[in-house]
């Protein structure tokens, strides 16, 4: 249990540390506004595109999908989705908060510590089902990020549904034109495998190198700029929020998303085993995606609550997936 522990902290705390050297950075002064102002752009519109991008296309087969597996992944996602509209509207009349907090039930920090959290909890079998995964549930995380933060936003105040406007935030978000375009190369890849064709992106070395480590940059830079731009003064002001949103993101959505994973292993998918529960670990239990602070900040939503969300869910998420993973340890599913 002492393992499961350290292993969970291990995960999530050197968010925490960079976050916390950004906010450090901003209190001596090297962190300025209109630096933390660009750098949020340049996170968002360069680095999490290319580094979404990267991820795709290193998905290792598209032919090994277990379609079950991924199904219930992304429809437990669009349900979890409408009952946090559900929950979060009665929860608050604020739409700018609304967006933020919505966000936090659904989106998971998938990328930076979901993947490696599977690989951790179940070796090679467990990257290979979470790259798979990766190629689906990204899309829909941004997907519905656009939708939720395009009817939810403090420019909206009346909440009205823009169809017109929120399939424009789709089409030009840089994060769904990222992952949509690692997802068209992943597909030509695909059909190279089939032609015989032996050529890939990796046979461009400077290009594959230079994508590498622009996407190398992106976690701790995307830390580092959102530790910038924390207030411990908003605490006081958004405890509730803060309160309400890290325990339905470290508590009520990973009991939904696993608690239904094993009523299917139980009854019609038996073949979900234990590559498949660590990377619903990486949708479910993980914390609120760094992305969501960034996006609430561009498209209009509370990003001081959207901030604070990811600080908290990191830091409450080292106990909770501690417990999921010795839980699911005892049950045999590890």
């Amino acid at each position: 249990m002492l393992d499961a522990f350290i292993f969970a902290a291990n995960a999530v705390l050197p968010i925490v540390m960079l976050i916390a050297f950004g906010y450090v950075l901003k209190r001596i002064g090297l962190l300025t506004k209109d630096f933390l102002n660009i750098g949020n752009k340049l996170t968002f519109r360069v680095l999490l595109p290319v580094m979404l991008f990267y991820n795709v296309y290193n998905v290792n087969s598209l032919s090994d999908i277990n379609f079950g597996f991924v199904l219930y992944g992304i429809l437990a996602v669009i349900v979890i989705f409408f009952i946090g509209i559900a929950v979060m509207c009665m929860f608050t009349k604020d739409n700018a908060k609304r967006g933020s907090l919505i966000q936090s039930v659904f989106r998971s920090n998938y990328a930076i510590i979901g993947l490696p959290l599977a690989e951790s909890l179940f070796g090679a079998e467990g990257a290979a089902a979470a790259g798979v995964m990766s190629a689906f549930c990204v899309p829909t995380f941004n997907v519905l990020g656009v939708v939720a933060l395009s009817i939810f936003n403090g420019n909206n105040e009346k909440g009205k549904i823009n169809v017109k406007k929120i399939l424009k935030g789709i089409v030009t978000n840089p994060l769904i034109i990222g992952t949509v375009a690692g997802v068209a190369v992943l597909g030509i890849r695909e059909l190279f495998v089939l032609g015989n064709i032996s050529f890939r992106i990796k046979d461009i070395e400077f290009l594959y190198d230079a994508l590498g480590d622009v996407k190398s940059i992106c976690t701790p830079f995307a830390l580092i700029v959102l530790g910038g731009k924390f207030e411990f003064a908003a605490v006081s002001r958004l405890w509730k929020e803060i309160a309400f949103g890290t325990f339905v993101r470290t508590v009520a959505v990973p009991v939904l998303g696993l608690g239904g994973a094993l009523v299917l292993r139980a009854t019609i998918m038996p073949e979900l085993g234990g590559a498949h529960f660590a990377t619903y670990m990486g949708v479910f239990a993980t914390p609120v995606a760094v992305a969501s602070a960034i996006m609430a900040k561009e498209m209009g939503a509370d990003d001081d609550l959207a901030g604070q969300l990811v600080v908290w869910t990191s830091l409450v998420s080292a106990v909770t997936i501690f417990i999921y993973t010795t839980v699911l340890k005892t049950i045999g599913i590890f």
